[in-house]
């Protein structure tokens, strides 16, 4: 393989790999701990948390601070702004002091219903809480990913670059969750989009059959970076409406299953400087076994 690959997971504080996975030593109990302890086996994770509530630069330097130097974060980016509902009691207080009273009182507000002076502050606020991974050299990519109801569309995609736009310091990368980015007759444009603006194209292993579902396409779209994520494969699962979503990615992974990834990882590692896999099937310990499986028949060096 030429370039670098990374592999990870995409939660090292899921309360069922906490209570239920049998995979942090016994007495590791703080936050500190295990992030170290995650960070002395994996070289990379993805931050899910970012997703329901903005990060801040405390955290940043906490997550510096705990890691190896040469660890990566990637980021998933806040549910605002990829145009999801998102909790009310999320936005920055301050913020919300300035939203009218029935904004405040429904428990998921959207971007678009906001002020844009609201909008753009939340952008720089989120911006200046990874400056310090960024600097530090270990913030990977910022995950976009955007809603079942974010189609193809011209709009859309003017709402992607303009997200690139906003976080031109840092690496974004960009998953669908509608059909029609990748089928037959839009994937050369999909693809061909994403190259010219340099994004990485999110590789993914999912449920096939639903409206959300995209093909395991394996496609590098920028020279620095790709990445695949693994949601697993449960029809049933996928369905599920729960307020957690490791039983959404209720899933563990065959040997057969995750050695069909084994040479499209091959072929992307081939034409970009760095790979990232993450095991989105964070229930239990199924995403940290399954990463350390497909590491092993990849012969990635993991601790």
């Amino acid at each position: 393989m030429a370039g670098r690959v990374l592999i990870g997971t995409s939660s090292w504080t899921d309360p069922t790999l906490v209570k239920e996975g049998n995979w942090y030593p016994p007495g590791t109990t703080s936050a500190k701990a295990r992030l170290e302890f995650y960070a002395s086996r994996f070289p990379l994770v993805e931050v899910d948390s970012t997703y329901y509530f903005p990060p801040s630069e405390k955290n940043s330097v906490l997550w510096i601070e705990r890691t190896p130097a040469d660890f990566t974060f990637n980021i998933k980016a806040y549910s605002l702004l990829t145009n999801h509902p998102t909790r009310t009691e999320s936005l920055y207080k301050d913020l919300a002091a300035t939203l009218p009273p029935e904004t405040l009182a429904k428990r998921r507000i959207y971007r678009d219903k906001l002020p844009d002076d609201v909008v753009l502050e939340v952008w720089q606020r989120f911006r200046d809480a990874l400056m310090p991974l960024h600097s530090a050299g270990k913030l990977g990519a910022v995950l976009f990913q955007f809603p079942q109801w974010f189609t193809i569309s011209r709009a859309n995609k003017a709402y992607i670059e303009e997200c690139a736009d906003r976080l031109a310091d840092f690496r974004v990368a960009v998953e669908f969750r509608h059909k029609s980015w990748m089928e037959e007759r839009n994937i050369e444009e999909t693809l061909g989009f994403l190259e010219r603006l340099r994004l990485p194209y999110v590789c993914v292993d999912m449920p096939q059959g639903f409206d959300s579902s995209l093909p395991p396409t394996a496609a590098a779209t920028a020279d620095d970076l790709a990445m695949v994520r693994f949601h697993g494969r449960d029809p049933n699962a996928w369905r599920t409406k729960s307020e957690t979503a490791s039983e959404r990615f209720r899933y563990d992974y065959s040997a057969d299953e995750l050695a069909e990834w084994v040479p499209k990882v091959r072929e992307l590692s081939g034409q970009v400087r760095e790979t990232h896999v993450l095991m989105n099937n964070c229930y239990r310990d199924f995403a940290v076994r399954n990463a350390r499986e497909l590491g092993d028949m990849l012969d990635l060096d993991i601790g």
